[in-house]
């Protein structure tokens, strides 16, 4: 299972490549800055602080370019 050390960005997102084209995950705004850890498994994408804590999980729509915040 492949994963990646990033920061989500300013806006409350993340960006990944796969199947050679990027993916902007939405997290949102309150997390901004955050250091997480990408855990990648085919579609399965699980998103967690860098100390285990859980952010996000999910399972990569690859048609779309955006994967937005599932609302409550």
């Amino acid at each position: 299972m492949p994963s990646v050390h990033d920061t989500i960005d300013a806006c409350g997102k993340l960006t990944i490549r796969y199947g050679s084209h990027l993916h902007h995950i939405g997290i949102g705004r309150r997390h901004a800055g955050t250091k997480v850890l990408i855990l990648i498994k085919d579609l399965h994408v699980r998103i967690t602080t860098t100390n285990g804590e859980p952010v996000r999980d999910l399972v990569l729509d690859p048609t779309r370019d955006y994967q937005p915040h599932p609302q409550p």
